[in-house]
């Protein structure tokens, strides 16, 4: 049994990226009122209110007093759920516009090297994703911004606070997130997505003061497998998570969701992380984590990315596209400086952004550019809607986006396959490139076209 006496601290990065991907650190505190619970099928108990059920699993988010938990002979094992507080950096939105020189007629795809490099507009002669559902478990994806069409009456707050769905009130990030999915390609504006015609989703996890619990975003994945998603991105994560303790239980249970959701047939697209770390060789790192003041060293794992059924993505980008004076000076599947790495902690490399300090004019150019919205409140409090713009961003946030859209094509494509077989046939596809070390991407950078 794991008790609230103990306070998880937990360092976060790149769950919420802005600007050049150097990465956050976030402090996470346990919740003194609501738990993660394992029951034994009997339900959940008297004495505590049910915040989400999870059907398919085992497991609950519950809120209420602890005691009832220990004496309770259905409850397996519980955990307090885990609240995180990230540091959003500003966004850069000041976007230039280019000419209409894409065969997508979006006037602002000469900015996107990424769909360029993995040659979008080639894969969209098969497919632009019809037939198939993503879900976004991020911010919150704005419906209201030009460039998107989101799902709302499938779209659900997990958060609690009373703000709605498909909407951003939760940060700019998860409306960025959407767009690199599913950006329309049909109304000669902004920008384009991998999958426009795919159903997107958004499953909001993060209140206006960046706040996000653990058992909400299981809630998520789960609920993601309930409406059939074919895939659910999940651009987020904490590392280093340690394996022991309370770490142990969140594990455990982040694996029984994951599990679940892929036997359903929902691929689940993960970023990797924003830390640089060897995640395949990170063994054991020391830090206060616990809050105690004292230094302990454990071994460790990031979350979820390392968790069962993940697809893990690693992110890459060039240096000095669009800004250089003698061209590219590193091509876009080059690992990208800030990005995580490991062979078996990473499946795929994608497209996310990477910069170079010593050239700080124009570095914005090597960020991901896509749709942006940036959610307004009043002096209460109240959400007053979103400024729509499009901006630069950089980080495994958003490479992930890059596979989960082209796992929609391949699933749109092939709509008898499983979750497993999209993925292989994502890997299958995809080779390490040439004078690259493998630690970085796994089977090997993302290839849309081969894929299909």
């Amino acid at each position: 049994m794991v008790h609230r006496t103990r306070r998880d601290v937990l360092k976060v990065s790149g769950a919420l990226l802005g600007g050049i991907a150097v990465g956050t650190t976030v402090t996470a505190a346990s919740s003194t009122d609501r738990f993660i619970v394992r029951t034994r099928g009997r339900g959940v108990p008297k004495g505590v209110d049910v915040v989400h059920e999870m059907p398919g699993t085992d497991l609950a988010v519950v809120a209420g007093d602890e005691g009832a938990l220990q004496s309770a002979r259905g409850v397996k094992e519980y955990a307090p759920d885990i609240e995180m507080e990230l540091d959003d950096p500003p966004v850069n939105a000041d976007a230039p516009r280019v000419g209409e020189t894409s065969v997508t007629d979006e006037p602002f795809y000469g900015l996107q090297w990424d769909k360029q490099d993995l040659d979008v507009p080639t894969a969209h002669e098969t497919t632009k994703g019809e037939g198939t559902r993503v879900t976004i478990i991020d911010t919150g994806v704005a419906a209201g911004h030009p460039d998107l069409n989101v799902n709302e009456d499938l779209s659900k707050n997990f958060t609690g606070d009373g703000l709605g769905s498909a909407n951003p009130a939760g940060g700019y990030h998860g409306t960025h997130v959407g767009g690199i999915v599913a950006a329309r390609t049909d109304n000669e504006t902004g920008v384009a997505g991998t999958a426009p015609d795919t159903d997107l989703v958004d499953c909001r996890v993060f209140s206006p003061n960046s706040l996000a619990s653990f058992g909400d975003i299981l809630a998520a994945v789960v609920y993601s497998a309930s409406i059939d998603a074919d895939v659910a991105n999940l651009s987020l994560g904490a590392y280093p998570v340690p394996r022991q303790g309370m770490g142990s239980f969140y594990g455990k249970v982040l694996n029984s969701a994951m599990t679940y959701a892929n036997s359903q047939g929902t691929l689940l697209v993960i970023a990797a992380g924003n830390d640089a770390a060897d995640l395949q060789h990170d063994g054991r790192v020391c830090m206060d984590f616990d809050d105690d003041g004292e230094t302990e060293c454990n071994p460790v794992i990031s979350l979820p990315n390392e968790g069962a059924q993940a697809l893990s993505v690693s992110a890459t980008g060039p240096v000095g596209f669009n800004w250089g004076d003698e061209g590219v000076k590193q091509p876009a599947h080059s690992p990208a400086r800030y990005t995580n790495y490991g062979t078996n902690a990473v499946d795929l490399g994608a497209p996310g952004g990477n910069y170079d300090p010593a050239f700080p004019e124009g570095w914005y150019y090597d960020l991901v550019f896509n749709t942006i919205a940036e959610p307004n409140f009043d002096d209460d409090g109240n959400y007053l809607g979103a400024s729509y713009s499009y901006a630069w961003l950089a980080g495994t946030s958003m490479a992930a986006p890059n596979v989960a859209g082209a796992a929609a094509l391949v699933k749109s494509a092939n709509p008898d396959y499983n979750a497993n077989q999209v993925e292989a046939a994502l890997k299958q596809a995809a080779d390490v490139p040439e004078g690259y070390d493998k630690t970085y991407y796994g089977s090997g950078y993302l290839n849309i076209l081969d894929a299909l």
